[in-house]
């Protein structure tokens, strides 16, 4: 027996990096053993911000045989592509009509989104919100896996969802926040996250070499100048990505990073040479199930598809019951 109905969407970036992978994506595997989850390439999010969009659909592509290879299993949640179940797009035209513009000009995200991109302030980023609430609640999702810091964009959601049944009668649950230890993965450049389009990143699906090779570049323990100075890895980056690899294919090794780094007994490069050594252990059954997928173009068209068709069945029902809540049935 299932414990609810999960629903999660990200926006298509192309393939997907280590920080993607320890703040969402192996959430988004372990979810399916005690949810029932609906996973979601949130295309027309992107088109708020994005004007080029010749990458758009290889960005799809790429994300999903990065969430397949990872662990999502087409058979039991639902994957697909945003803008394949148009009833999205008619629902959010319904929020919109309930929701107060005022409620979305204090959004704090949307001023963030207006200082980055002065002029392409549109309608649909002042409507990200709704539009976001429109695809938990069309699937009637019960559960939204967040971290904390994202709690008061989660309970917008839930004050649309309260007005909208306060005005035409209860249809939608209002989806509770289900909160997730979503560590935050530095940028191998030192700076505040990683980022793709800060070219800090390691890409889940880069080969050994270009692996190690990012690797090098990664910015370590500030205060340690000289390989003889004792290191202090609770200060360190790599150390933290350790923590995150290390432990899980080379645990003696990592037991004794800490104490070596202390001591001065390891440098920095052999440090890093050891992350990246890491790294592609832990990645190697994924880069070779992503392999797969990829020399098969026709089965992720399949499994896009299949997720569609599932995810529309439940979408129809839902508008059927919003229209005729709202006497336009």
């Amino acid at each position: 027996m299932k414990k609810g109905r999960v629903f999660s969407g990200a926006r298509p970036t192309g393939q997907q990096h280590i920080g993607n992978y320890l703040g969402a994506i192996q959430n988004y595997v372990a979810l399916q053993d005690d949810y029932e989850c609906i996973y979601c390439i949130v295309d027309i999010h992107a088109l708020t911000t994005l004007e080029d969009t010749h990458l758009l659909q290889a960005n799809i592509r790429e994300m999903a045989l990065d969430w397949l290879a990872a662990g999502i299993d087409p058979q039991r949640s639902i994957m697909f592509v945003q803008s394949h179940v148009p009833e999205i797009a008619e629902l959010f035209t319904y929020m919109g009509m309930t929701t107060p513009m005022g409620w979305l000009t204090r959004v704090p995200t949307f001023k963030e989104k207006v200082r980055m991109h002065p002029d392409n302030v549109n309608y649909g980023l002042l409507g990200y919100p709704v539009l976001m609430a429109s695809d938990i609640i069309l699937y009637k999702a019960d559960t939204v896996p967040v971290g904390e810091d994202q709690l008061p964009h989660l309970e917008l959601t839930r004050e649309i969802v309260r007005r909208f049944n306060s005005i035409f009668g209860e249809v939608f649950p209002e989806p509770k926040a289900k909160l997730t230890e979503i560590p935050l993965i530095v940028g191998l450049d030192g700076s505040a996250k990683m980022s793709k389009s800060m070219d800090n990143q390691i890409d889940l699906a880069v080969s050994d070499e270009e692996t190690l090779k990012r690797v090098k570049t990664a910015f370590t323990d500030p205060t340690r100048v000289r390989k003889n100075d004792p290191g202090h890895p609770d200060k360190c980056n790599v150390y933290t990505l350790h923590g995150a690899f290390t432990t899980s294919v080379f645990p003696e090794k990592f037991m004794a990073i800490a104490h070596d780094c202390k001591q001065a007994q390891i440098g920095c490069v052999d440090c890093k040479k050891l992350l990246g050594e890491s790294i592609n252990e832990f990645l190697r059954p994924f880069r070779e199930r992503r392999a797969k997928l990829a020399e098969n173009p026709g089965v992720l068209d399949e499994i896009l598809a299949d997720g569609a068709k599932r995810a529309s069945a439940i979408a129809k029902e839902t508008l059927r019951e919003v229209k005729e809540k709202m006497g336009l049935l």
